[in-house]
């Protein structure tokens, strides 16, 4: 009796401990919790970035801060495996670019402070002669684990190069899968490719198990997934239509939504397409509107498509466009995602969906490289809008510029740069909303040339914020644990 006795007062001890420990963590964390528990959504400045520019092919890098009144922090342009840094900036407002060689490695900007507010990165290829004739252009990537990507697949072009950066020390393991019109492309190839770290890997999407293998060769358009099941990876995608008929990067799509808005279809002859993807296994029903300079309508026979779950599906906006730059709103009643391919001179380009700038967030777009025949086609889908826009260079900046955009409408201006020079001198600019407006959504084009000789690549501008919303904090044992 004695010995049950004593057990019993050794288990009431041990639980009576475990219960003054979990007081005391309880109340720690109470003392010691971010901010106020009672405070709602609060902002905090963007302090990091990491952005990698894909090299490889060589062209211009070319990176640019946003202007603001924070000031401290460092930005280092460097090879991803390391090194000595091919570029710093301490002072937030400046740009760099430097004409690159070709390179067996990616080049990473990392930022720190007030220059990682707003941070715009760009890769720009110009061929005016050879089998790689075009002007390409690519935002560096972020760093991400679900990324996708939409437009040509090998059937409609003579090569698709994914490249994935892994900036981090730890290693990455990625999943690809695809859609096509077809439908889903079901295989086991492309899972589990291992990415070192501070290393590159190049996969030609169709031509090696890695890219999916012979699965996607007859997909004539494509919507790829790229997944990490371990770390994460910055991810581009080079596409070579063919011999003289136009190289270009893929813009990132953002994930999917019921509604989109698709800016920067350009103007001029040559053809215009729409691909739509329903990554859900849910068929879709989709609204279509264009919105051009001269009011937002319904494409004949295509106001509402039906889009089957897990597929690409294409539409010809050519005729309904006849050479008038426009965006395109989407309203599904499934998530999509949504982008267009264009054909004109002798090049290509591709845009996607993007987030609006001004609205909540009040984000304003950082442009890091403008060149040659500069410009920017700025839609206001929902209300009547206004921006200013500012291009600057190593001087400092050159005089705003103010444009409004009428409800329902969308709107091409130029991007003059801020002093007479070479054109082939790039240039940044920021699209900064102004309070009161509605939201913007808007792309940059850069074309040089004429006729059978026109060159050209698009830039979806996205929200350069310098802020972050943080969620509220309550006070709950959730705090303590996953």
């Amino acid at each position: 009796m004695e010995r049950v006795l004593k057990l019993l007062g050794m288990r009431y001890a041990i639980a009576a401990l475990v219960l003054v420990g979990l007081a005391a963590l309880y109340g720690a964390a109470s003392f010691s919790r971010p901010g106020n528990a009672e405070e709602g959504n609060r902002s905090e400045p963007v302090n990091a970035a990491v952005m990698v520019c894909p090299g490889h092919e060589g062209g211009r890098v070319s990176v640019q801060s946003l202007p603001q009144k924070r000031t401290g922090g460092r930005l280092d342009v460097a090879d991803t495996r390391g090194g000595s840094p091919l570029a710093s900036m301490t002072a937030p407002g400046h740009g760099w670019d430097k004409d690159m060689g070709t390179t067996k490695d990616a080049f990473t900007v990392r930022a720190s402070g007030a220059l990682a507010a707003g941070l715009e990165a760009e890769q720009t290829t110009y061929w005016p002669h050879g089998d790689d004739r075009g002007l390409a252009n690519a935002r560096c990537a972020r760093p991400g684990t679900d990324l996708w990507f939409l437009g040509p697949g090998p059937l409609a072009a003579d090569g698709l190069d994914l490249y994935l950066t892994n900036v981090d020390a730890q290693p990455a393991s990625v999943d690809l899968a695809a859609m096509s019109g077809e439908g889903p492309l079901d295989t086991t190839e492309g899972r589990a490719t291992p990415v070192a770290p501070y290393s590159t890997s190049v996969i030609k999407i169709g031509g090696q198990p890695e890219g999916l293998g012979d699965i996607v060769e007859t997909a004539r358009d494509l919507a790829l997934n790229v997944h990490t099941t371990a770390g994460r990876v910055a991810a581009s995608l080079r596409v070579r239509i063919g011999k003289k008929k136009g190289v270009e990067w893929l813009p990132l799509s953002p994930e999917p939504a019921a509604s989109l808005v698709v800016p920067g279809v350009p103007g001029g002859d040559g053809q215009r397409r729409l691909l739509l993807a329903v990554p859900g296994e849910t068929d879709a029903r989709i609204k279509v509107r264009a919105v051009t300079a001269d009011g937002a309508f319904a494409p004949q026979g295509q106001d509402e498509v039906d889009a089957p779950a897990q597929s690409v599906t294409a539409i010809d906006l050519a005729g309904a466009l006849s050479g008038r730059a426009a965006a395109v709103r989407l309203d599904s009643d499934q998530p999509i995602i949504g982008g267009f391919s264009a054909a004109r001179g002798a090049d290509v380009a591709y845009g996607t969906a993007t987030e609006p700038l001004g609205g909540a967030s009040g984000a304003s777009a950082v442009i890091a490289d403008d060149r040659y025949d500069a410009s920017v086609t700025l839609t206001a889908p929902a209300g009547a809008a206004a921006v200013q826009i500012t291009t600057m260079d190593g001087q400092g900046a050159g005089s705003p510029q103010n444009v409004r955009i009428a409800a329902g409408r969308t709107v091409e201006t130029k991007l003059p740069p801020p002093r007479d020079g070479d054109d082939d001198k790039g240039y940044g600019a920021v699209v900064t909303v102004q309070p009161g407006s509605g939201p913007v959504y808007g792309a940059r084009t850069i074309a040089k040339g004429k006729g059978d000789g026109y060159l050209f690549t698009v830039l979806p501008l996205m929200p350069a914020p310098a802020t972050l919303r943080l969620p509220p904090t309550d006070d709950s044992q959730t705090a303590l644990t996953p």
